[in-house]
């Protein structure tokens, strides 16, 4: 029964469950905070990556060990596969990327799959260290960075507004919802969704905390109206 399991195991398989162990925590960490800032890639999908990459390090490593002692004329390329997955991800990345008009939203959602990608990687290959590092430099720049880029002027020039509309609502009569406000409209974005329903996006300059709840409130009292949020960048 033991050489049973030993033979479906594996001589390295403790090695390669603690690693994808230590990949989950890691990337889970990371996924914890986009999940928490309700970003379209969250939690499961860090884990997911990093777990993903850091299985296909495993086979990279050992998954041809049987062949390379059973033939000497094969050539051993551990960085092959890892190779492919640095590539192979950007297609994830971009799928978190969404442009409203002007406003380009997910790239810090795209760049940080990528980045767990290579923790899972780095995890698989058995370098527990810098992963560890790597992932508390992503949270600083995630958290922390994220903090300090709001206080820079460039960042706060607009606001975005996210409302979902019935059918019968057309677009004047939220333009006309902030006439009172004299706020300057940067630009408008309509998506369309399922049940004819609509999201629009308004794109405005930057107006006082106390008018933005005042708005808020006038343009939700219009009939038609689902749902209306304000965009965090």
């Amino acid at each position: 029964m033991e050489l049973f399991l030993y033979d479906l195991m594996g001589e390295n398989f403790l090695v390669i469950v603690t690693r994808l162990l230590v990949a989950l925590l890691l990337s889970g960490i990371i996924g914890f905070e986009r999940e928490w800032n309700n970003h379209s890639a969250g939690f499961r999908t860090h884990i997911l990556v990093g777990v993903g990459a850091c299985l296909m390090m495993q086979l990279s490593l050992f998954g041809f060990i049987d062949f390379l002692e059973r033939y000497d004329n094969i050539r051993f390329d551990p960085a092959r596969i890892p190779s492919y997955v640095i590539s192979g991800i950007g297609f994830l990345g971009a799928g978190t990327i969404i442009v409203y008009g002007g406003t380009i939203r997910g790239l810090t959602t795209a760049a940080s799959i990528w980045a767990v990608a290579g923790i899972g990687l780095v995890v698989g290959a058995g370098m527990y260290g810098p992963a560890i590092v790597a992932t508390f430099i992503i949270l600083l720049s995630l958290v922390v960075l994220n903090n300090l880029e709001k206080l820079l002027p460039s960042q706060r020039k607009y606001t975005m507004l996210e409302i979902v509309v019935e059918p019968n609502i057309k677009v004047h009569q939220l333009i006309e919802a902030t006439e009172t406000f004299e706020v300057k409209i940067l630009a408008v974005e309509v998506e369309k969704m399922e049940r004819d329903l609509r999201k629009i996006f308004i794109k405005m300059k930057n107006i006082k905390s106390d008018e933005l709840i005042m708005l808020l409130e006038k343009i939700s009292k219009v009939e038609g109206i689902n749902n209306i949020s304000q965009l965090t960048r």
